[in-house]
């Protein structure tokens, strides 16, 4: 993206074809490293959200096997998705709304997290080049809250888990940033996503895959309204940026707490 015009462009480009302003480095590959190197700058984030989403993963799948006598072996049961925080209607009504954070970090199996994971690993990367890492921390926070409370809404008395109202969030996202730019190329992604999204919910119908719509529907939703709101990360480090960094420690913030909040009813059970 041009950093003038804020024109589509391709990353050969020296010089924007629409306004002859002079491009340099993106912005992400000038951001000081953090880890010597070891992770992309576009992935980093998103490389830590998958480490996170495989040690829950883990921790489940140990804890099944433990309670089960290790008859589960890749693919926790409900009760212990339910100990470690999914989306449970009754239990959300009850105070614990914190498992409308936590959920979205659980998986049910290995084909469910393997899935997410991969569409996550790519398209988060290409979110956070558009958004920054401060807005794509608000999309993802919000589009997993507000997927599993419309999840929640529908369908009260469902376990719900993973990763994918978040994800959907992030194609919302990618197709506010397809709208607002006046270009072929910005068409071109808007048709492209919306694409995505389509097939998504196509999938979600499938018996097979027993997904959650409501909470697809719920996370593209809240993902389009806060990247519509938010708009393209600004070099400059103006108010409005550091707006944008203050909700993002906040959205850290409840979800630290959320999980604290899981860990002490953990104990309970």
């Amino acid at each position: 993206m041009c950093p003038n015009c804020r024109a589509f462009i391709t990353t050969d480009d020296k010089v924007c074809p629409y306004c002859d302003a002079t491009v340099g480095p993106k912005a992400i590959d000038r951001r000081p490293s953090d880890d010597g190197g070891l992770l992309s700058h576009s992935r980093f984030t998103t490389t830590i959200l998958l480490l996170i989403n495989f040690g829950l993963y883990a921790a489940c799948t140990l804890y099944a096997m433990k309670t089960s006598d290790g008859r589960l072996l890749t693919d926790p049961d409900g009760r212990t998705l339910a100990i470690f925080g999914a989306k449970y209607g009754p239990l959300i009504y009850a105070g614990q709304w914190w498992r409308l954070i936590t959920a979205g970090f659980l998986h049910g199996g290995i084909i469910h997290i393997l899935m997410n994971s991969y569409v996550i690993f790519d398209l988060g990367a290409t979110v956070e080049q558009f958004y920054g890492t401060r807005r794509y921390l608000v999309i993802y926070f919000c589009a997993t809250v507000f997927g599993f409370l419309a999840s929640t809404l529908w369908a009260p008395g469902t376990l719900s888990i993973g990763a994918s109202a978040g994800l959907f969030g992030f194609i919302g996202a990618m197709i506010v940033a397809g709208m607002k730019s006046n270009t072929p190329l910005g068409a071109g992604m808007k048709a492209h996503y919306t694409q995505w999204a389509i097939w998504g919910f196509v999938m979600g119908f499938l018996p097979m895959f027993r997904a959650d719509n409501a909470a697809h529907l719920g996370g593209l939703a809240a993902g389009f309204a806060v990247a519509y709101v938010a708009g393209t990360a600004r070099l400059v480090d103006d108010w409005k940026e550091k707006l944008w960094g203050i909700l993002a420690v906040i959205c850290v913030g409840i979800t630290a707490l959320a999980f604290a909040l899981m860990f002490l009813n953990f104990t309970a059970y």
